[in-house]
């Protein structure tokens, strides 16, 4: 299972994902410059990410919680989501985001 991801150089990644890992994790586990600051625990938005438009309606809907956090993110688009707050699974494979600047 795979996940795509462009960093901030536009660059894209293409790294390997693990069922059940959050995709804040997988980015953290390579290496990539994301934050994370509170970890997962969606306390945050430092872990901002852009979800590509084909994907949009293939993760689970944005809970309250990570509505509220999003409001403290930079840049926000309608497309924003916080990658703690997608978990890794079957129907995620191939998923695109793009990380988004936090500060």
């Amino acid at each position: 299972m795979m996940i795509y991801v462009t960093d901030l150089e536009g660059v894209e990644h293409t790294l390997e994902a693990v069922p059940g890992w959050r995709v804040m994790e997988i980015i953290r586990e390579y290496g990539l410059p994301i934050k994370a600051e509170c970890g997962g625990a969606c306390a945050c938005a430092t872990c901002h990410v852009y979800v590509e438009a084909g994907w949009l309606d293939k993760i689970p809907p944005m809970s309250d919680e990570e509505e509220h956090m999003l409001d403290e993110a930079f840049d926000l688009h309608d497309n924003s989501r916080l990658s703690c707050q997608i978990i890794m699974d079957d129907s995620l494979d191939g998923l695109k985001v793009r990380l988004a600047r936090y500060g």
